[in-house]
Protein backbone atom coordinates (compact mmCIF):
# COMPACT_ATOMS: atom_id res chain seq x y z
CA UNK A 1 0.00 0.00 0.00
CA UNK A 2 2.82 2.33 0.47
CA UNK A 3 4.21 1.37 -2.34
CA UNK A 4 0.92 2.13 -4.23
CA UNK A 5 1.02 5.84 -2.72
CA UNK A 6 4.38 6.60 -2.96
CA UNK A 7 3.94 6.16 -6.75
CA UNK A 8 0.77 8.05 -6.91
CA UNK A 9 2.63 10.81 -5.46
CA UNK A 10 5.48 10.62 -7.54
CA UNK A 11 2.83 10.71 -10.73
CA UNK A 12 1.71 14.70 -9.59
CA UNK A 13 5.31 15.53 -7.86
CA UNK A 14 8.51 14.43 -9.22
CA UNK A 15 10.09 17.34 -8.19
CA UNK A 16 9.77 21.68 -8.73
CA UNK A 17 10.76 21.35 -12.10
CA UNK A 18 8.87 18.76 -13.50
CA UNK A 19 5.50 20.69 -11.73
CA UNK A 20 6.40 23.99 -13.66
CA UNK A 21 6.61 22.01 -16.78
CA UNK A 22 3.07 20.55 -15.72
CA UNK A 23 1.61 23.58 -15.19
CA UNK A 24 2.92 25.56 -18.47
CA UNK A 25 1.31 22.31 -20.55
CA UNK A 26 -2.09 22.26 -18.91
CA UNK A 27 -2.28 26.06 -19.46
CA UNK A 28 -1.66 25.88 -23.33
CA UNK A 29 -3.71 22.60 -23.23
CA UNK A 30 -6.92 24.60 -21.88
CA UNK A 31 -6.26 27.14 -24.27
CA UNK A 32 -6.62 24.56 -27.13
CA UNK A 33 -9.42 22.68 -25.24
CA UNK A 34 -11.97 25.75 -25.43
CA UNK A 35 -13.08 26.15 -29.68
CA UNK A 36 -12.39 21.80 -29.74
CA UNK A 37 -14.97 21.96 -26.92
CA UNK A 38 -17.13 24.45 -28.57
CA UNK A 39 -17.25 22.57 -31.89
CA UNK A 40 -17.74 19.42 -30.32
CA UNK A 41 -21.42 20.95 -28.54
CA UNK A 42 -22.54 22.39 -31.87
CA UNK A 43 -22.14 18.72 -33.44
CA UNK A 44 -23.93 17.60 -30.45
CA UNK A 45 -26.43 20.30 -30.74
CA UNK A 46 -26.11 21.58 -27.10
CA UNK A 47 -25.22 24.58 -25.89
CA UNK A 48 -21.29 25.54 -25.49
CA UNK A 49 -21.33 25.38 -21.83
CA UNK A 50 -22.27 21.66 -22.48
CA UNK A 51 -19.03 20.72 -23.86
CA UNK A 52 -16.79 23.50 -21.98
CA UNK A 53 -17.96 22.00 -18.55
CA UNK A 54 -17.58 18.77 -19.70
CA UNK A 55 -14.31 19.47 -20.54
CA UNK A 56 -13.62 21.13 -17.17
CA UNK A 57 -15.13 18.36 -14.92
CA UNK A 58 -13.12 15.46 -16.97
CA UNK A 59 -9.82 16.58 -16.96
CA UNK A 60 -10.04 17.60 -13.31
CA UNK A 61 -11.59 14.28 -12.39
CA UNK A 62 -9.44 11.92 -14.65
CA UNK A 63 -6.37 13.37 -13.08
CA UNK A 64 -7.05 11.98 -9.64
CA UNK A 65 -8.72 8.64 -10.99
CA UNK A 66 -6.80 7.88 -14.24
CA UNK A 67 -4.47 5.32 -14.64
CA UNK A 68 -2.46 7.25 -17.52
CA UNK A 69 -0.57 10.49 -15.92
CA UNK A 70 -0.37 12.77 -18.86
CA UNK A 71 -2.77 11.92 -20.72
CA UNK A 72 -5.89 14.69 -21.45
CA UNK A 73 -9.39 13.60 -21.44
CA UNK A 74 -12.07 15.98 -21.86
CA UNK A 75 -15.25 16.73 -24.26
CA UNK A 76 -14.55 14.97 -28.17
CA UNK A 77 -15.82 14.35 -31.27
CA UNK A 78 -15.90 10.55 -31.05
CA UNK A 79 -18.83 11.03 -28.14
CA UNK A 80 -20.39 13.91 -29.72
CA UNK A 81 -21.23 12.93 -33.22
CA UNK A 82 -23.32 9.55 -31.45
CA UNK A 83 -25.46 12.13 -29.13
CA UNK A 84 -27.75 14.36 -31.38
CA UNK A 85 -30.71 12.23 -32.32
CA UNK A 86 -31.04 11.56 -28.26
CA UNK A 87 -30.45 15.44 -27.95
CA UNK A 88 -32.99 16.27 -30.09
CA UNK A 89 -35.94 13.84 -29.63
CA UNK A 90 -35.97 13.69 -25.77
CA UNK A 91 -33.60 17.12 -25.15
CA UNK A 92 -30.67 17.48 -22.80
CA UNK A 93 -31.57 16.14 -19.49
CA UNK A 94 -31.90 12.81 -21.26
CA UNK A 95 -27.98 13.21 -22.62
CA UNK A 96 -26.94 13.93 -18.64
CA UNK A 97 -28.83 10.69 -17.94
CA UNK A 98 -27.02 8.25 -20.76
CA UNK A 99 -23.86 10.14 -19.90
CA UNK A 100 -23.79 8.90 -16.28
CA UNK A 101 -25.07 5.32 -17.38
CA UNK A 102 -22.02 5.70 -19.85
CA UNK A 103 -19.80 5.98 -17.10
CA UNK A 104 -21.49 3.22 -14.90
CA UNK A 105 -20.65 1.16 -17.95
CA UNK A 106 -17.35 1.93 -18.10
CA UNK A 107 -16.63 1.03 -14.61
CA UNK A 108 -18.01 -2.38 -15.14
CA UNK A 109 -15.89 -2.78 -17.95
CA UNK A 110 -12.54 -1.79 -16.08
CA UNK A 111 -14.08 -4.41 -13.36
CA UNK A 112 -14.25 -7.41 -16.05
CA UNK A 113 -10.96 -6.29 -17.46
CA UNK A 114 -12.04 -5.15 -21.04
CA UNK A 115 -9.10 -3.37 -21.79
CA UNK A 116 -7.30 -6.51 -21.92
CA UNK A 117 -8.72 -6.76 -25.26
CA UNK A 118 -6.32 -4.30 -26.72
CA UNK A 119 -4.14 -7.07 -27.09
CA UNK A 120 -5.97 -7.75 -30.20
CA UNK A 121 -4.88 -4.45 -31.58
CA UNK A 122 -2.11 -4.82 -33.83
CA UNK A 123 0.80 -2.14 -34.54
CA UNK A 124 -0.60 -1.74 -38.01
CA UNK A 125 -3.99 -0.90 -36.68
CA UNK A 126 -2.71 1.72 -34.30
CA UNK A 127 -0.78 3.26 -36.70
CA UNK A 128 -3.38 3.69 -38.97
CA UNK A 129 -5.56 5.12 -35.97
CA UNK A 130 -2.89 7.39 -35.72
CA UNK A 131 -2.83 8.47 -38.74
CA UNK A 132 -6.20 8.94 -39.88
CA UNK A 133 -6.62 11.29 -36.87
CA UNK A 134 -3.30 13.22 -37.91
CA UNK A 135 -5.87 13.28 -41.25
CA UNK A 136 -9.19 14.16 -39.10
CA UNK A 137 -7.28 17.12 -37.25
CA UNK A 138 -5.22 18.58 -40.19
CA UNK A 139 -9.02 18.82 -41.81
CA UNK A 140 -10.75 20.19 -38.81
CA UNK A 141 -8.49 23.09 -39.17
CA UNK A 142 -9.76 23.61 -42.83
CA UNK A 143 -13.10 25.83 -42.24
CA UNK A 144 -10.69 28.02 -40.03
CA UNK A 145 -8.37 28.41 -43.81
CA UNK A 146 -10.63 28.67 -46.12
CA UNK A 147 -12.54 32.35 -47.58
CA UNK A 148 -10.43 33.84 -44.67
CA UNK A 149 -8.19 37.42 -44.79
CA UNK A 150 -4.82 37.29 -45.78
CA UNK A 151 -3.61 38.28 -42.09
CA UNK A 152 -5.47 34.80 -40.72
CA UNK A 153 -2.93 33.47 -43.13
CA UNK A 154 0.25 35.33 -42.13
CA UNK A 155 -1.02 34.77 -38.53
CA UNK A 156 -1.04 31.02 -38.87
CA UNK A 157 2.54 31.16 -40.67
CA UNK A 158 3.72 33.23 -37.62
CA UNK A 159 2.48 30.73 -35.18
CA UNK A 160 4.05 27.89 -36.74
CA UNK A 161 7.29 29.65 -37.34
CA UNK A 162 7.41 30.37 -33.47
CA UNK A 163 6.36 27.05 -32.77
CA UNK A 164 8.99 25.29 -34.34
CA UNK A 165 11.90 28.25 -33.69
CA UNK A 166 11.16 29.34 -30.41
CA UNK A 167 12.46 26.10 -28.79
CA UNK A 168 15.95 27.08 -30.12
CA UNK A 169 16.51 29.67 -27.88
CA UNK A 170 14.59 28.60 -24.86
CA UNK A 171 12.28 25.54 -24.12
CA UNK A 172 11.48 27.06 -20.65
CA UNK A 173 8.23 27.91 -22.22
CA UNK A 174 6.28 26.06 -24.42
CA UNK A 175 6.70 27.30 -27.91
CA UNK A 176 2.71 26.85 -27.87
CA UNK A 177 2.06 29.01 -25.53
CA UNK A 178 4.17 31.51 -26.55
CA UNK A 179 2.68 31.51 -30.02
CA UNK A 180 -0.94 31.61 -28.71
CA UNK A 181 -0.48 34.48 -26.21
CA UNK A 182 1.99 36.46 -29.08
CA UNK A 183 -0.68 36.26 -31.86
CA UNK A 184 -3.15 37.20 -29.06
CA UNK A 185 -1.21 40.84 -27.94
CA UNK A 186 -0.72 41.38 -32.12
CA UNK A 187 -4.32 40.65 -32.76
CA UNK A 188 -5.67 42.64 -30.14
CA UNK A 189 -3.08 45.71 -30.56
CA UNK A 190 -3.56 45.78 -34.41
CA UNK A 191 -7.07 44.77 -34.60
CA UNK A 192 -6.73 42.37 -37.26
CA UNK A 193 -9.79 41.02 -38.99
CA UNK A 194 -9.56 37.96 -38.03
CA UNK A 195 -11.76 35.42 -36.70
CA UNK A 196 -11.69 34.89 -32.97
CA UNK A 197 -12.95 32.28 -30.39
CA UNK A 198 -15.61 34.18 -29.51
CA UNK A 199 -16.92 33.63 -33.06
CA UNK A 200 -17.81 30.00 -32.56
CA UNK A 201 -20.24 30.44 -29.70
CA UNK A 202 -21.01 32.19 -26.12
CA UNK A 203 -18.91 31.29 -23.41
CA UNK A 204 -20.45 30.55 -20.30
CA UNK A 205 -20.30 32.86 -17.34
CA UNK A 206 -19.69 31.73 -13.35
CA UNK A 207 -19.40 28.26 -12.49
CA UNK A 208 -20.83 25.51 -13.16
CA UNK A 209 -24.10 23.63 -10.44
CA UNK A 210 -24.51 20.18 -9.47
CA UNK A 211 -28.02 18.82 -10.58
CA UNK A 212 -28.59 15.47 -10.91
CA UNK A 213 -30.67 14.73 -14.68
CA UNK A 214 -34.50 15.39 -14.56
CA UNK A 215 -35.65 12.54 -16.47
CA UNK A 216 -38.59 9.95 -15.09
CA UNK A 217 -36.67 7.06 -13.92
CA UNK A 218 -38.81 4.36 -15.59
CA UNK A 219 -38.08 1.30 -17.90
CA UNK A 220 -39.18 3.29 -20.83
CA UNK A 221 -36.30 6.06 -20.08
CA UNK A 222 -33.67 3.88 -19.55
CA UNK A 223 -34.97 1.86 -22.84
CA UNK A 224 -34.37 4.99 -24.72
CA UNK A 225 -30.71 5.85 -23.07
CA UNK A 226 -29.12 2.27 -22.54
CA UNK A 227 -28.22 2.48 -26.62
CA UNK A 228 -26.94 5.41 -26.86
CA UNK A 229 -24.74 4.74 -23.31
CA UNK A 230 -23.37 1.42 -24.49
CA UNK A 231 -22.40 2.87 -27.70
CA UNK A 232 -20.69 5.96 -26.50
CA UNK A 233 -18.81 3.84 -23.71
CA UNK A 234 -17.60 1.98 -26.22
CA UNK A 235 -16.28 4.41 -28.22
CA UNK A 236 -15.02 6.08 -25.40
CA UNK A 237 -13.17 3.64 -24.10
CA UNK A 238 -11.81 1.98 -27.34
CA UNK A 239 -10.45 6.25 -27.96
CA UNK A 240 -8.93 6.41 -24.33
CA UNK A 241 -7.19 3.19 -24.66
CA UNK A 242 -5.78 3.78 -27.96
CA UNK A 243 -4.78 6.98 -26.79
CA UNK A 244 -3.07 5.71 -23.93
CA UNK A 245 -0.94 3.33 -25.20
CA UNK A 246 0.47 6.28 -27.85
CA UNK A 247 0.93 8.35 -24.75
CA UNK A 248 2.86 5.03 -23.33
CA UNK A 249 5.09 5.03 -26.45
CA UNK A 250 5.66 8.29 -26.59
CA UNK A 251 6.77 8.97 -22.98
CA UNK A 252 8.40 5.31 -22.70
CA UNK A 253 6.43 4.83 -19.41
CA UNK A 254 3.75 2.29 -18.79
CA UNK A 255 -0.14 2.72 -17.68
CA UNK A 256 -3.14 0.93 -15.86
CA UNK A 257 -5.73 0.40 -18.52
CA UNK A 258 -8.09 -1.11 -15.69
CA UNK A 259 -7.88 2.06 -13.69
CA UNK A 260 -8.43 4.39 -16.66
CA UNK A 261 -11.20 2.54 -17.86
CA UNK A 262 -12.89 2.88 -14.84
CA UNK A 263 -11.54 6.35 -14.30
CA UNK A 264 -13.08 7.58 -17.79
CA UNK A 265 -16.39 6.18 -16.38
CA UNK A 266 -15.77 8.08 -13.09
CA UNK A 267 -15.31 11.16 -14.45
CA UNK A 268 -18.24 10.88 -17.15
CA UNK A 269 -20.45 10.64 -14.19
CA UNK A 270 -19.03 13.84 -12.84
CA UNK A 271 -19.40 15.80 -15.47
CA UNK A 272 -22.68 14.70 -16.35
CA UNK A 273 -23.77 15.84 -12.70
CA UNK A 274 -21.87 19.14 -13.48
CA UNK A 275 -23.79 19.64 -16.93
CA UNK A 276 -21.60 18.49 -18.98
CA UNK A 277 -21.59 16.07 -22.04
CA UNK A 278 -19.93 12.53 -22.09
CA UNK A 279 -15.95 12.65 -23.31
CA UNK A 280 -12.96 10.42 -23.40
CA UNK A 281 -9.19 10.51 -23.84
CA UNK A 282 -8.29 13.13 -26.49
CA UNK A 283 -5.05 12.30 -28.58
CA UNK A 284 -4.77 15.84 -29.91
CA UNK A 285 -4.70 17.37 -26.59
CA UNK A 286 -2.70 14.85 -25.37
CA UNK A 287 0.22 15.11 -28.00
CA UNK A 288 0.20 18.85 -26.81
CA UNK A 289 0.50 18.12 -23.71
CA UNK A 290 3.75 15.65 -24.28
CA UNK A 291 5.26 17.85 -26.55
CA UNK A 292 4.64 21.13 -24.08
CA UNK A 293 6.73 19.16 -21.46
CA UNK A 294 3.55 17.52 -19.30
CA UNK A 295 4.30 14.09 -18.08
CA UNK A 296 2.17 14.08 -14.74
CA UNK A 297 -0.98 14.16 -13.37
CA UNK A 298 -0.75 18.16 -12.40
CA UNK A 299 -0.51 18.69 -16.31
CA UNK A 300 -3.92 17.06 -16.56
CA UNK A 301 -5.53 18.76 -14.06
CA UNK A 302 -3.86 22.07 -14.56
CA UNK A 303 -5.49 21.60 -18.10
CA UNK A 304 -9.08 21.26 -16.43
CA UNK A 305 -8.48 24.06 -13.52
CA UNK A 306 -7.53 26.36 -15.55
CA UNK A 307 -10.17 26.25 -18.59
CA UNK A 308 -12.08 26.78 -15.47
CA UNK A 309 -10.61 29.90 -14.65
CA UNK A 310 -10.56 31.08 -18.13
CA UNK A 311 -14.47 30.47 -18.23
CA UNK A 312 -15.24 31.83 -15.02
CA UNK A 313 -12.86 34.93 -14.77
CA UNK A 314 -11.24 35.74 -18.23
CA UNK A 315 -14.52 34.73 -20.48
CA UNK A 316 -14.20 38.21 -22.39
CA UNK A 317 -10.80 38.02 -22.97
CA UNK A 318 -11.29 34.58 -24.01
CA UNK A 319 -13.51 35.55 -26.66
CA UNK A 320 -11.26 38.01 -28.04
CA UNK A 321 -8.61 35.27 -28.80
CA UNK A 322 -7.66 34.48 -32.56
CA UNK A 323 -8.53 31.56 -34.07
CA UNK A 324 -5.30 31.22 -36.52
CA UNK A 325 -3.31 30.90 -33.38
CA UNK A 326 -4.87 28.09 -32.21
CA UNK A 327 -5.10 26.67 -36.09
CA UNK A 328 -1.16 27.08 -36.07
CA UNK A 329 -1.03 25.08 -32.49
CA UNK A 330 -3.52 22.21 -33.86
CA UNK A 331 -1.63 21.98 -37.35
CA UNK A 332 1.73 21.55 -35.03
CA UNK A 333 -0.61 18.66 -33.05
CA UNK A 334 -1.45 17.07 -36.85
CA UNK A 335 1.92 16.95 -37.88
CA UNK A 336 3.63 15.61 -34.91
CA UNK A 337 1.03 12.92 -34.93
CA UNK A 338 1.06 11.58 -38.07
CA UNK A 339 3.72 8.90 -38.11
CA UNK A 340 5.49 9.79 -41.14
CA UNK A 341 7.97 6.40 -40.99
CA UNK A 342 4.61 4.56 -42.16
CA UNK A 343 5.16 5.98 -45.60
CA UNK A 344 8.77 5.10 -46.30
CA UNK A 345 7.42 1.25 -44.30
CA UNK A 346 4.75 0.84 -47.05
CA UNK A 347 7.27 -0.41 -49.12
CA UNK A 348 9.77 -2.70 -46.11
CA UNK A 349 6.17 -3.54 -44.40
CA UNK A 350 4.23 -6.88 -45.49
CA UNK A 351 1.89 -6.08 -47.82
CA UNK A 352 -0.82 -7.16 -45.30
CA UNK A 353 0.48 -5.04 -42.68
CA UNK A 354 0.65 -2.32 -45.30
CA UNK A 355 -3.04 -2.52 -46.37
CA UNK A 356 -4.77 -3.35 -43.00
CA UNK A 357 -2.57 0.27 -41.91
CA UNK A 358 -4.33 1.90 -45.14
CA UNK A 359 -7.73 0.54 -44.51
CA UNK A 360 -8.03 1.93 -41.10
CA UNK A 361 -6.96 5.30 -42.30
CA UNK A 362 -9.32 4.72 -45.61
CA UNK A 363 -12.88 4.13 -43.10
CA UNK A 364 -11.77 6.60 -40.46
CA UNK A 365 -11.29 9.45 -42.57
CA UNK A 366 -14.61 8.41 -44.87
CA UNK A 367 -16.95 7.50 -42.18
CA UNK A 368 -15.31 10.10 -39.72
CA UNK A 369 -15.90 7.37 -36.90
CA UNK A 370 -12.84 6.10 -35.15
CA UNK A 371 -14.25 3.22 -33.97
CA UNK A 372 -15.25 1.91 -37.51
CA UNK A 373 -11.67 2.38 -38.46
CA UNK A 374 -10.51 0.04 -36.09
CA UNK A 375 -12.83 -2.22 -36.11
CA UNK A 376 -12.26 -3.01 -39.96
CA UNK A 377 -8.43 -2.87 -39.33
CA UNK A 378 -8.75 -5.73 -36.24
CA UNK A 379 -11.17 -7.53 -38.41
CA UNK A 380 -8.73 -7.83 -41.49
CA UNK A 381 -5.94 -8.30 -39.48
CA UNK A 382 -7.29 -11.10 -38.03
CA UNK A 383 -8.28 -12.69 -41.32
CA UNK A 384 -4.85 -12.11 -42.88
CA UNK A 385 -3.40 -13.99 -39.51
CA UNK A 386 -5.87 -16.77 -39.63
CA UNK A 387 -4.56 -16.94 -43.50
CA UNK A 388 -1.30 -17.00 -42.79
CA UNK A 389 -1.20 -19.57 -39.98
CA UNK A 390 -3.73 -21.96 -42.07
CA UNK A 391 -0.62 -21.89 -44.78
CA UNK A 392 2.03 -22.79 -42.09
CA UNK A 393 0.61 -26.69 -42.58
CA UNK A 394 1.54 -30.33 -44.47
CA UNK A 395 0.72 -33.45 -44.66
CA UNK A 396 3.25 -35.69 -46.20
CA UNK A 397 2.30 -39.53 -47.39
CA UNK A 398 4.58 -42.57 -47.14
CA UNK A 399 4.07 -46.10 -47.47
CA UNK A 400 5.35 -48.33 -44.28
CA UNK A 401 5.53 -51.95 -43.23
CA UNK A 402 2.00 -52.34 -45.66
CA UNK A 403 0.36 -49.43 -44.59
CA UNK A 404 -0.48 -45.82 -45.73
CA UNK A 405 0.97 -43.07 -42.94
CA UNK A 406 0.24 -39.56 -43.09
CA UNK A 407 2.08 -37.46 -40.90
CA UNK A 408 0.20 -34.17 -40.21
CA UNK A 409 1.94 -30.60 -39.32
CA UNK A 410 0.90 -27.81 -38.66
CA UNK A 411 -2.12 -25.78 -36.77
CA UNK A 412 -5.60 -27.41 -37.75
CA UNK A 413 -8.30 -25.02 -37.37
CA UNK A 414 -11.26 -23.46 -38.92
CA UNK A 415 -9.44 -22.03 -41.79
CA UNK A 416 -7.32 -25.07 -42.71
CA UNK A 417 -10.05 -27.98 -42.20
CA UNK A 418 -10.45 -27.84 -46.14
CA UNK A 419 -6.82 -27.79 -47.25
CA UNK A 420 -6.32 -30.66 -44.14
CA UNK A 421 -9.27 -32.55 -45.64
CA UNK A 422 -7.86 -32.20 -49.00
CA UNK A 423 -4.75 -33.24 -48.44
CA UNK A 424 -6.13 -37.27 -47.57
CA UNK A 425 -5.92 -38.59 -51.33
CA UNK A 426 -6.88 -42.28 -50.56
CA UNK A 427 -5.83 -44.95 -52.97
CA UNK A 428 -8.29 -47.30 -54.18
CA UNK A 429 -6.78 -50.43 -51.90
CA UNK A 430 -7.95 -51.73 -48.59
CA UNK A 431 -4.74 -50.93 -46.80
CA UNK A 432 -4.80 -49.61 -43.20
CA UNK A 433 -4.03 -46.16 -42.66
CA UNK A 434 -1.98 -44.22 -39.80
CA UNK A 435 -2.23 -40.53 -38.97
CA UNK A 436 0.39 -39.21 -37.14
CA UNK A 437 -0.69 -35.67 -35.47
CA UNK A 438 2.69 -35.48 -33.29
CA UNK A 439 3.48 -32.37 -35.50
CA UNK A 440 -0.25 -30.60 -35.33
CA UNK A 441 -2.23 -29.31 -33.44
CA UNK A 442 -6.12 -28.68 -33.26
CA UNK A 443 -7.56 -25.81 -31.84
CA UNK A 444 -11.41 -26.00 -32.25
CA UNK A 445 -14.23 -28.11 -32.86
CA UNK A 446 -13.84 -27.32 -36.79
CA UNK A 447 -10.08 -29.50 -36.60
CA UNK A 448 -11.61 -31.86 -34.75
CA UNK A 449 -15.16 -32.36 -37.48
CA UNK A 450 -12.40 -32.24 -39.91
CA UNK A 451 -10.67 -35.03 -38.39
CA UNK A 452 -14.14 -37.18 -37.71
CA UNK A 453 -14.68 -37.23 -41.60
CA UNK A 454 -11.63 -38.45 -42.75
CA UNK A 455 -11.95 -41.41 -40.31
CA UNK A 456 -15.24 -41.82 -41.31
CA UNK A 457 -14.89 -41.84 -44.99
CA UNK A 458 -11.99 -44.22 -44.22
CA UNK A 459 -13.84 -46.80 -42.31
CA UNK A 460 -16.62 -46.67 -44.50
CA UNK A 461 -14.44 -47.59 -47.30
CA UNK A 462 -13.46 -50.82 -44.90
CA UNK A 463 -9.82 -49.43 -44.38
CA UNK A 464 -8.13 -49.70 -40.45
CA UNK A 465 -7.48 -46.50 -39.11
CA UNK A 466 -5.25 -45.37 -36.43
CA UNK A 467 -4.75 -41.64 -34.81
CA UNK A 468 -1.64 -41.46 -32.75
CA UNK A 469 0.35 -38.75 -31.62
CA UNK A 470 -1.93 -36.07 -30.22
CA UNK A 471 -0.53 -33.08 -27.69
CA UNK A 472 -2.21 -32.92 -24.38
CA UNK A 473 -4.28 -29.99 -25.42
CA UNK A 474 -5.20 -31.95 -28.77
CA UNK A 475 -5.75 -34.62 -26.72
CA UNK A 476 -8.28 -32.91 -24.48
CA UNK A 477 -9.94 -31.22 -27.33
CA UNK A 478 -10.91 -34.97 -29.17
CA UNK A 479 -11.62 -36.73 -26.10
CA UNK A 480 -14.17 -34.18 -25.27
CA UNK A 481 -15.64 -33.41 -29.18
CA UNK A 482 -14.96 -36.14 -31.48
CA UNK A 483 -17.07 -38.70 -32.74
CA UNK A 484 -14.50 -41.24 -33.33
CA UNK A 485 -12.16 -43.75 -30.80
CA UNK A 486 -10.95 -41.31 -28.26
CA UNK A 487 -7.12 -40.95 -27.45
CA UNK A 488 -7.01 -42.68 -23.90
CA UNK A 489 -5.61 -42.30 -20.98
CA UNK A 490 -2.12 -41.84 -22.03
CA UNK A 491 -0.86 -38.82 -23.89
CA UNK A 492 -0.10 -39.82 -27.41
CA UNK A 493 -1.84 -43.39 -27.32
CA UNK A 494 -3.60 -45.17 -30.02
CA UNK A 495 -7.33 -45.51 -30.36
CA UNK A 496 -8.74 -48.91 -29.10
Amino acid sequence: MTDILTRYRRQWFVDAAAARRDALAGIVVALALIPEAIGFSIIAGVDPRVGLYASVAIAMTIALIGGRPGMISAATAAVAVLVGPLVKQHGVEYLFAATILMGLIQILAGLLRLDLLMQFVSRSVITGFVNALAILIFMAQWPQLTDVSWQSYAMVAAGLAIIYLFPRVTKAVPSPLVAILSLTAISLWLGLPVHSVGDMGKLPEGLPGFAVPHVPLTLDMLRIILPYSLTMAAVGLLESMLTAQIVDDMTDTDSDKKREAMGQGGANIVAALFGGMGGCAMIGQSVINVTSGGRGRFSTFVAGAFLLFLLAVLGPWVGQMPMPALVAVMLMVSIGTFSWNSILNLRRHPPTSSVVMLVTVIVVVVTRDLSMGVLAGVLLSGLFFAGKVQRMFAVERIEEEGRAVYRVTGQIFFASVDRFTRAFQLEDDASPVLIDVSGAHFWDISGVGALDKIVARLRRDGRPVEVVGYNRASADLIDRFALHDKTGVELGATPH
